[in-house]
């Protein structure tokens, strides 16, 4: 009835990407970082609910962190020392580098697309779960970064969350 397009077979390469760029700029499923951020004041970046939980601002230094630490092994880099203290991820924010800071967010997540990219079959055989983790973690913080805007009264909601 309806003839469906043959596509190629996927290849762990291009499920690591695909995942990677739907949580960086590519809207699919859910709103990806690019948009999350997308348009934020430094004060807005800053916002708290007064009740613990972490900022925008917070959130987005946390991302960089860790997916620029984990890109820095993945290149054989070794990363600077880190104290084991994951607080310590989200507090070094500094809403006078917030714009700063969104394009971090852009390169890192850039930067983790051309490594898969430029990546032979087996070293994403190595590494295709911590990449599929990354991906889910940051699906789950910019989830994070979506409602906060939400409960500030920053989000448009055809952005993709009504």
């Amino acid at each position: 009835m309806f003839a469906q397009e043959k596509k190629p077979a996927p290849t762990l390469k291009s499920i690591l990407l695909e995942q990677l760029k739907s949580t960086h700029n590519s809207e699919e499923w859910f709103v990806p970082a690019n948009t999350a951020v997308e348009g934020l004041t430094p004060a807005q970046a800053s916002w708290t609910d007064g009740k613990g939980n972490h900022s925008i601002g917070q959130l987005t230094n946390h991302l960089i962190f860790w997916d620029r630490r984990s890109l820095e092994k993945f290149n054989g880099v070794q990363p600077e020392k880190y104290s084991g203290n994951n607080d310590e991820t989200f507090n070094s924010f500094d809403s006078k580098q917030w714009n700063a800071t969104v394009q971090q967010l852009d390169k890192v997540l850039t930067d983790w697309e051309k490594a898969v990219e430029a990546a032979d079959e087996n070293k994403l055989k190595d590494w295709y779960s911590t990449i599929a983790h990354i991906g889910t973690h940051n699906a789950y913080h910019i989830g994070q970064i979506v409602y906060i805007r939400k409960e500030q009264g920053s989000w448009n909601p055809e952005k993709g969350v009504k």
